[in-house]
């Protein structure tokens, strides 16, 4: 019996009891003997049948442990040996001391008693040392297994049916999208009725048809929009296909010598179907805003894109420039002043179009002010230019004097980049909700939605090119300064690579504009001239590339060797110029100790996806990145994405 049930007759208590029960015994017989002699009696009574009622107790007491012993032995063995649920012991040189009944049905009702553990479960004595669970597989069954490492325990139990269960809930969660024709207007106008609703009409069938092929319900919402509801099951065997509805329908139409290409936005795992829509929405508008011709794929907090293949076409629309210059005009007269930022390390597109908006700024009577981190090579020679114009020059601040100036009615004008983390002080976006976005790269998973006025148009070859159009339309008697007419100009001719690249007929119009309001040639060449020292660093570069898969150039410094992202940039343009090439890589360490890459294609492959890949990002044609690690690290990272997506898709168009 437990010490404890002893004590429960046996305590201090009772003893003082009894001892008590003695002294008054003995002072009766003091007094009055015959008295003290009856108290005796009694007490001896009392002693007896305490003594009894103890020895019933403990009998009743052992009794009933012994029944409630053999119970709990009883229901032990049946949950050893009846329950589905496996039990293993092993030792501590991994093997296999005992186990139940449940283990060896596991085994075709064989006994591994003495087995090597990790012959049995690989899986588990890679965990030996750790208690968790872990997944196996045996026979078709899946077992989840318990490790207990200090006992040296395992439990095993079927999954088979929850695992089941989760896949098939997993593959039957809804996923949303939108197909939209996104440059169908452009492309038909001025074709005769007829013929575009038989264009129209062979598209619609091609996408009905593949809509069928996957059991895809699909509900035509415009002319050029339908909506599609799908699973997740099917989600994915599209994007293992990488959806080829999108090269379908761009041969298709190619028959027709029509450059009509598809987009499509799709969300899925998000807990609501509103939510669905309206991330649906949002990732068609990212893909349209990377130029359209591919598909954006929203999983939770994972964004996906597929194709983005061809070249965008430009399908812009006077009238979009109005209406967001007339609006731009407005949010500048309503503001104190206007905080105009670029990217760090600005080149000649990002300072032309600051230049311009400070333009429009000061023409609506408001101070404007251009931010500005530090100096770097590629603007260079267009702010020692502008030291001579003060009126210009003063408007530049740094990022903190930006950060002490910002107030709730003040205007930030984002130019050139949409992503805040590229600023040079993003800080300046939480103190005042009124932010213009002005850019002209395809948008990318980071962006500022909280901008109350964007203007991106990833068809267009600059900012400067928008901005210019933005001026046009901003005021009747508008008249550029050369310098400021120049700065643009040197904006559009860098990113079009002297009018070679993206230079549509609105480009050539924005130029003619500018040059009637005195953009000189040769003052806009002397501004994009580069220096005897950074020609032979652009050479030392070019001298080390080769050719992979035939026409793609990748060109790796020797380690040690430095040069700023504007010589990277500068050679990555050299190589590509060379014949046969169709895309060209620089990989070189620059100044802050950064890998940096710039990548060039002449279109026929698509090198902003490539750059993501990495970190990047840019254009189809134009793209970037920077990583930490050596050069060599960096060009194998950037052989194993380019050996991944020919494995994919193919690299070249």
């Amino acid at each position: 019996m437990h010490k404890f049930l002893i004590t429960r007759w046996h305590g201090l208590h009772m003893w003082l009891s009894l001892i008590v029960l003695i002294v008054l015994d003995i002072a009766l017989m003091h007094y009055e003997w015959i008295l003290g002699i009856i108290g005796f009696i009694l007490t001896g009574v009392i002693v007896y049948y305490t003594i009894r009622a103890e020895k019933a107790f403990r009998e009743d007491l052992r009794e009933y442990i012994m029944t409630l012993s053999h119970r709990v032995k009883h229901a032990g063995n049946a949950v050893i040996h009846e329950l589905p649920i496996g039990i293993i012991l092993y030792s501590e040189d991994q093997m296999i001391d005992w186990h139940n009944p449940y283990v060896a049905k596991l085994f075709g009702n064989e006994s591994i008693i003495g087995d090597s553990l990790a012959d049995r479960f690989p899986d588990v004595t890679n965990r030996k040392d750790q208690d968790g669970t872990v997944r196996i597989t045996i026979g078709d069954r899946i077992y989840e297994v318990l490790i207990r490492a200090e006992e040296r325990l395992l439990y095993i139990q079927d999954m088979t049916d929850y695992a089941e269960l989760s896949e098939r809930y997993e593959a039957e969660k809804i996923a949303i999208g939108i197909v939209a024709l996104d440059n169908l207007d452009e492309v038909t106008q001025g074709m005769e009725d007829q013929a575009k609703a038989v264009l129209v009409a062979e598209v619609t069938s091609e996408i009905n048809e593949w809509a069928h092929n996957h059991q895809i319900y699909l509900r035509r919402m415009a002319t050029d929009k339908f909506l599609i509801v799908l699973n997740q099951k099917t989600l994915k065997q599209l994007e293992q296909n990488r959806f080829e509805i999108i090269d379908d329908v761009r041969d298709l139409t190619a028959e027709h010598k029509l450059p009509l290409t598809l987009s499509i936005g799709i969300a899925s795992e998000f807990d609501s179907l509103t939510e669905l829509g309206q991330m649906a929405q949002s990732s068609l508008d990212i893909a349209l805003g990377r130029g359209g011709d591919q598909v954006a794929v929203r999983a939770g907090q994972r964004l996906s894109f597929y194709g983005g293949r061809s070249n965008a076409v430009e399908k812009r629309t006077r009238v979009r420039a109005r209406v967001i210059s007339h609006a731009l005009r407005d949010l500048i007269r309503e503001s104190d002043h206007v905080l105009i930022a670029g990217h760090r390390t600005p080149d000649m597109d990002a300072i032309g179009a600051a230049i311009g908006v400070l333009k429009a700024v000061r023409i609506s009577g408001k101070q404007g002010y251009i931010l500005l981190e530090e100096m770097n090579p590629s603007i260079k020679q267009i702010m020692a230019e502008l030291a001579e114009h003060e009126h210009i020059y003063d408007s530049f601040i740094t990022p903190d004097h930006a950060l002490n100036l910002v107030t709730e009615d003040s205007l930030i004008v984002i130019v050139d980049t949409h992503k805040a983390s590229m600023l040079a002080e993003p800080r300046i976006l939480n103190h005042t909700k009124r932010i213009v976005v002005i850019d002209h790269h395809r948008r990318g998973e980071e962006f500022i939605d909280e901008a109350v006025l964007i203007y991106i148009e990833p068809y267009a070859s600059s900012t400067s090119e928008l901005v210019t159009e933005l001026l046009q339309y901003f005021h009747e008697r508008m008249k550029l300064d050369p310098i400021e007419a120049a700065a643009l100009m040197a904006g559009i001719v860098v990113d079009t690579k002297n009018f070679t690249l993206k230079a549509g007929s609105r480009t050539f119009e924005a130029a003619s504009f500018l040059r009637r309001n005195g953009a000189d040639p040769a003052m806009t060449q002397n501004l994009l001239k580069e220096s005897l020292e950074d020609y032979i660093q652009k050479s030392e570069i070019i001298k080390n590339a080769e050719v992979i898969y035939d026409h793609i150039a990748i060109s790796a410094t020797d380690p040690g060797y430095r040069c700023t992202q504007l010589v990277i940039a500068r050679a990555a343009d050299t190589l590509l110029n060379m014949s046969g090439i169709y895309a060209s890589f620089v990989i070189s360490e620059l100044p802050d100790g950064r890998i940096g890459i710039s990548a060039r294609s002449s279109g026929k492959i698509n090198v902003q996806v490539i750059m993501e890949r990495l970190g990047g990002g840019g254009h189809l044609t134009n793209a970037a990145a920077q990583l930490d690690g050596t050069v060599d690290e960096v060009k194998e990272r950037l052989m194993q994405v380019l050996a991944d997506i020919e494995a994919e898709e193919g690299l070249f168009e």
